[in-house]
């Protein structure tokens, strides 16, 4: 057998300002789904600070850490509802247009490895990984790295897509028929991850699976059609939710115990960091 083929993630250095003003390029496909994602997130978040509330806490934000957050779109999202947001990514391209639309001036970004955090031990409550897990080749050492660094009862947020000949066939072969620029082998089908992969990660990270719902591109609607016919994604496109998860599907599970009183700020390097850990 020959060389696996390799998913193309250098082209992530390569959009600048098209991560935000491109439409004949996937990456409109990225901030059309951010527009569904970003809400999703956010309302779980607020609904864990009323949660502890009730329970006595009074938690005015969250501290984030949005791993492979690219060009920041929910990064930067989240830093708008008041959260404490800490963006990482490997692309040093990436990372400066993130900064550049960074509304608050409040996140903090850093180039850095998501299979070797430098952040200390339950540094956060709560980490994203959106579209990234099927970008890299050990994705449950991607999630037991986000559970070490996630305080206990924090949440761990995941959007990703299931690897089935229908994910395929949308994510892949349709990309790359019908969107203007699209790359070879932006995706890669072995490294798709099924839910069954997804909560056995979690589990052996110590994260409890709490919600999965899929998420589906609207293809039969008009600015669809307009898709097809120009190869650029207007603005109008959009996603949502649905019960089947055979495409693409968004989570969150919590780490196991309770929440620890606050700590201080996680976004500097940590002395208290260790070598990732390597899933049991």
């Amino acid at each position: 057998m020959g060389t696996p083929v390799a998913v193309n993630n250098a082209i992530y250095d390569t959009l600048g300002l098209r991560w935000y003003e491109a439409e004949d390029d996937p990456v409109a496909l990225l901030r059309a789904e951010s527009r569904l994602i970003g809400p999703w997130v956010a309302e779980r978040m607020a609904e864990h600070m009323a949660r502890h509330a009730r329970h006595g806490a009074d938690p005015q934000a969250l501290r984030v850490l949005d791993v492979g957050c690219g060009g920041g779109f929910l990064s930067n999202r989240l830093a708008r509802e008041g959260h404490a947001v800490t963006g990482i990514d490997r692309s040093a391209e990436s990372l400066r247009v993130a900064r550049r639309y960074d509304a608050t001036g409040r996140v903090t970004y850093h180039a850095a490895d998501a299979l070797a955090l430098p952040f200390g031990d339950g540094a956060f409550d709560a980490v994203t990984a959106m579209d990234f897990l099927e970008h890299v080749e050990a994705p449950g050492r991607v999630v037991a790295e986000a559970a070490r660094v996630l305080a206990p009862g924090g949440l761990f947020f995941f959007h990703t897509f299931n690897r089935t000949w229908l994910a395929g066939l949308i994510a892949i072969k349709c990309l790359e028929w019908f969107v203007k620029n699209t790359p070879p082998h932006l995706h890669v089908l072995r490294l798709f991850v099924t839910p069954e992969e997804m909560r056995d990660y979690c589990a052996r990270a110590g994260l409890r699976v709490e919600e999965m719902v899929g998420t589906r591109a609207h293809i039969l609607s008009r600015p669809a059609m307009r898709l097809l016919f120009t190869g650029r994604v207007p603005r109008d496109f959009r996603f949502s939710l649905t019960p089947s998860l055979r495409v693409s599907y968004l989570g969150v599970a919590v780490k196991d115990g309770a929440p620890p009183e606050a700590r201080g700020d996680p976004t500097g390097p940590s002395a208290g960091a260790r070598p990732t850990p390597t899933p049991k």
